[in-house]
């Protein structure tokens, strides 16, 4: 199993249009048939500390079963949609990528 998770920085945190629209741009993809699970979520209201970010706007996290089904999604149009269409939102995007041990 494969783990794909990406946060997102916007340009303008506090527009309600921008966090709109990446919102449904992020919902939009999660209807791509390869993905196994996932979900969108915004940074939690826990105690700062040194080791924890809350720096970011939203988080992406989805599941793949194989690298193939990883590969698909990155070339699938639905995501070169999304990435055509929302990357004027953002100032930063960070992905990490891992595959899940025993």
């Amino acid at each position: 199993m494969l783990t794909h998770q990406v946060y997102f920085w916007l340009k303008e945190p506090d527009s309600i249009q921008a966090q709109e629209q990446l919102k449904q741009g992020l919902q939009r993809l999660l209807t791509i048939e390869t993905i196994g699970s996932g979900h969108i979520g915004i940074p939690a209201a826990t105690p700062g500390r040194d080791v924890v970010d809350h720096s970011y706007s939203f988080a992406y996290y989805t599941t793949f079963e194989s690298l193939q089904d990883h590969e698909v999604y990155q070339t699938h149009p639905t995501h070169l949609e999304f990435v055509e269409n929302c990357q004027h939102l953002w100032e930063r995007v960070q992905v990490y990528d891992y595959s899940m041990v025993d």
